[in-house]
């Protein structure tokens, strides 16, 4: 079975709202999904203060697990254009697994949030990228074949770089994901599961064979 995971960091609940939208997408494939975050690096003090959404579910997840799965899709805010500080920091640990080629293949994949409708989210998710290109991964975006990035009747996230949202309504308040951005999402947990499942029986195809 493909093994996918879905690895985020939120501040807010924006991204932990998009990352199980991506993993419901993934698991309507038969593939078996885990849903995991990064750690928190702020002193508790700061998140306290700063209102941090801490009462997350998803269990935290280990660099060294990587490995064992077939595809990864990251979520991560965007902060100044680039990815959290707490996204950059968990794979910044990632030497050894690069240094053993571990995810050289391997699906990767990446949605995002900003605070604004220009507020960085293609930069993040290509700077992201960098990363996982680095890593040797494959990466996949959010195809035109999800028509919900075309709308042009509503205000909405998502480009062919990866599913995303936009966390304040433009007068200082919160906004939630819109069903179009989390449609966006699901796509793209369904999408990268697909071609993690051919790529996965390619394999083991050409294994029977050599």
């Amino acid at each position: 079975m493909t093994k996918i995971l879905v690895l985020y960091y939120s501040s807010y609940g924006h991204i932990e709202t998009m990352a199980a939208a991506v993993a419901e997408g993934a698991r309507a494939t038969g593939a078996s999904v885990s849903l995991k975050r990064v750690p928190e690096i702020v002193p508790e003090t700061v998140a306290i203060n700063a209102g941090y959404k801490r009462d997350q579910d998803a269990p935290v997840a280990s660099v060294a697990e990587l490995p064992d799965y077939d595809a990864i899709i990251f979520g991560t805010p965007t902060r100044f254009g680039n990815m959290v500080a707490q996204m950059k920091n968990f794979l910044d640990q990632a030497g050894g697994i690069w240094a053993r080629d571990a995810l050289v293949g391997k699906i990767g994949s990446v949605f995002t949030s900003t605070g604004s409708q220009h507020g960085g989210q293609e930069s993040t998710i290509l700077a992201t990228h960098t990363v996982l290109l680095h890593l040797g991964m494959v990466i996949a975006g959010l195809p035109y074949s999800f028509k919900g990035q075309m709308r042009m009747d509503e205000i909405s996230g998502g480009s062919p770089y990866g599913a995303s949202t936009l966390a304040d309504d433009g007068k200082g308040g919160d906004r939630q994901p819109s069903r179009n951005e989390l449609d966006g999402a699901r796509f793209q947990g369904r999408h990268v599961a697909e071609l993690a499942s051919a790529l996965v029986a390619g394999r083991a195809r050409v294994a029977e064979l050599a």
